[in-house]
């Protein structure tokens, strides 16, 4: 038993870092802010070789020209007269922004009535117009981007649009706007939802958040032109089939190793080999094990492959991949009735997951890893770093529908306030309408 605590202490100590597993920079053993875990690079700092630089233009038609124009000579001091040839010499431009002051509209319906008729005729106020004064839809789609985008607090909302705007707007206001954009949002996010669905790969992931003190979830299923995010207070099987109730039947699935995510139903699977190579990394610091490095660079000999595959190589059999396997299926032979209980259980999940550790080399679109999953998902942490926590579940779930819209705006190289902008001219849309 003693054996066993000092193997369980090497391991907390050299091995469960946040380079060797998921486990949050904060949480590390003994860290030292002067420790660098990047591994060292030949690259020079800054720009690199063939890199494309780019610089703020000049414009070819300014708003606003300033002549500066010479009165007296630098000389003599004598004045010019009006005689005087001026010739450009140079010109600058800078780029300012003008007063920022907001303009109230007034919407006024007039009424008649009909000489012919006596019938009195009245004109509609447009639909969007509610109560006698209200913020304006682009104030609305500024709110929506500042909260939900740019991940500021409703009080520094709220400090923003007075300061800078002088608008007079309530925490209370903010958020009844983010929930009016959330629920004009929703067919969006269904349309969202339906084309995850029938895409040929599907990344999912999962990150916990606070909600008013509790634990929840944000989970993620994206592919390179969708991002749908979900939240919920599980992060069991539970959650994906309430959310995909027949699962990825078309898609290779590419997750961690979280029993749930395995356990949706897919085409195929492709484990994260980042994830896996961190993990060896932790073996081979905590127990000097010889057998984590021949694995991990089997692991990058085959990502690196993968970089150099043409369309060709997709086709028919490849002696390169069926190198890979054979090196795959010779290190997972390894006898580990000796070894610790989680290099063993490690070894176990490889050989129980046998067929997703290597599908990226026989599909195109298929990546040896999950971070695009992670990357959808980071945006939720950075808002938790901000604001600590979500105040309700109600609230994290606006969150999440207009996120995935703002995501999937950026994959598709679209202006993120033009289409929130276009988003508040909507309806919302009910089951009755």
């Amino acid at each position: 038993m003693i054996r066993d605590l000092q193997i369980e202490i090497q391991f907390l100590k050299n091995g469960r870092k946040s380079d060797t597993s998921s486990t949050p920079s904060s949480q590390d053993y003994g860290r030292s802010n002067k420790y660098n875990s990047r591994e060292k690079s030949n690259r020079k700092c800054g720009g690199q070789i063939g890199h494309k630089g780019s610089s703020l233009k000049m414009s070819k038609t300014p708003d606003e020209i300033q002549k500066h124009i010479p009165v007296y000579c630098k000389k003599c001091g004598g004045e010019f007269d009006a005689d005087t040839v001026f010739e450009l010499y140079q010109r600058k431009q800078e780029v300012v922004i003008p007063p920022i002051k907001a303009k109230f509209i007034e919407h006024q319906s007039y009424c008649c009535t009909c000489s012919k008729c006596n019938t009195q005729t009245t004109t509609d106020l447009p639909s969007h117009l509610k109560a006698n004064i209200q913020y304006g839809r682009n104030i609305q789609a500024l709110i929506t981007y500042l909260s939900v985008y740019q991940y500021m607090p409703s009080n520094r909302i709220k400090s923003y649009l007075k300061d800078i705007m002088n608008i007079p707007i309530s925490e209370g206001t903010i958020y009844n706007i983010i929930e009016s954009m959330s629920n004009k949002a929703k067919p969006v996010y269904e349309i969202i939802k339906e084309k995850i669905v029938t895409s040929k790969v599907v990344g999912g992931d999962e990150s916990g958040v606070k909600i008013n003190g509790s634990k929840a979830w944000f989970w993620v299923f994206q592919n390179p032109l969708y991002t749908f995010i979900k939240v919920a207070y599980s992060r069991g099987y539970k959650t994906i089939i309430e959310t995909f109730s027949n699962g990825f039947p078309m898609s290779i699935y590419v997750s961690d190793s979280l029993a749930a995510q395995l356990k949706i139903n897919t085409k195929a699977k492709q484990l994260c080999l980042a994830h896996l190579m961190r993990e060896l990394k932790s073996f081979e610091n905590a127990f000097n094990c010889t057998w984590s490095p021949k694995l991990k660079q089997l692991f990058k000999d085959a990502i690196s492959y993968k970089k150099q595959m043409t369309v060709e190589d997709y086709l028919g059999t490849n002696q390169k991949i069926k190198g890979f396997e054979n090196q795959l299926t010779e290190l997972l032979q390894i006898e580990c009735s000796g070894k610790h209980k989680k290099l063993r259980a490690f070894i176990k999940r490889l050989i129980k997951n046998r067929g997703a550790v290597l599908t990226f080399l026989y599909h195109l679109e298929v990546p040896p890893d999950n971070n695009g999953s992670e990357r959808a998902i980071r945006n939720a942490k950075v808002k938790m770093k901000i604001s600590n926590q979500f105040k309700s579940f109600e609230f994290a779930n606006h969150y999440a529908v207009i996120r995935s819209v703002i995501d999937t705006t950026i994959k598709n190289s679209k202006n993120v306030f033009d289409a929130l902008s276009c988003l508040a001219n909507q309806k919302i849309i009910t089951a009755e309408s």
